[in-house]
């Protein structure tokens, strides 16, 4: 529950025992029959005070346990998505590794057919 809304209803049951508090002081009744009124009123009061903080605290128990199974979905949806990331990385690691490979070998023929021709030419030189 947030601080206004939690302020917003402190306000309200503020201003609405104040609101008895004062209606039963203003009764015409006898000073007995005022305070069992006051006493009445202040246990309807607690009472529905109470109501209300068991069902706030339901509502926040609700969203608490929203919010975790959430938080766990979304725990879950990045471990998948970190998983097939990593699965890409790896994929794109082996092209790599295969792309440099095969410039390797094509350097190395093209390194050996220079040599051949080196040695060719070195030979009808010499002859």
């Amino acid at each position: 529950m947030s601080e206004k809304s939690s302020d917003l209803l402190k306000g309200l049951f503020i201003g609405g025992f104040i609101g008895v508090v004062l209606g039963i002081l203003f009764a015409p009744k006898s000073g007995k029959d005022t305070r069992e009124d006051i006493i009445r009123k202040t246990d309807e009061f607690l009472e529905q005070a109470k109501e209300g903080y068991e069902n706030a605290v339901e509502k926040g128990k609700a969203i608490g346990e929203t919010t975790v199974q959430h938080l766990k979905d979304l725990e879950i949806s990045a471990k998948e998505k970190m998983e097939e990331v990593k699965g890409r990385i790896n994929e794109f690691a082996q092209q790599g590794s295969e792309v440099v490979e095969d410039n390797k070998t094509r350097l190395r023929k093209a390194v050996d057919a220079g040599l051949e021709a080196y040695k060719e030419e070195s030979i009808k030189k010499t002859n």
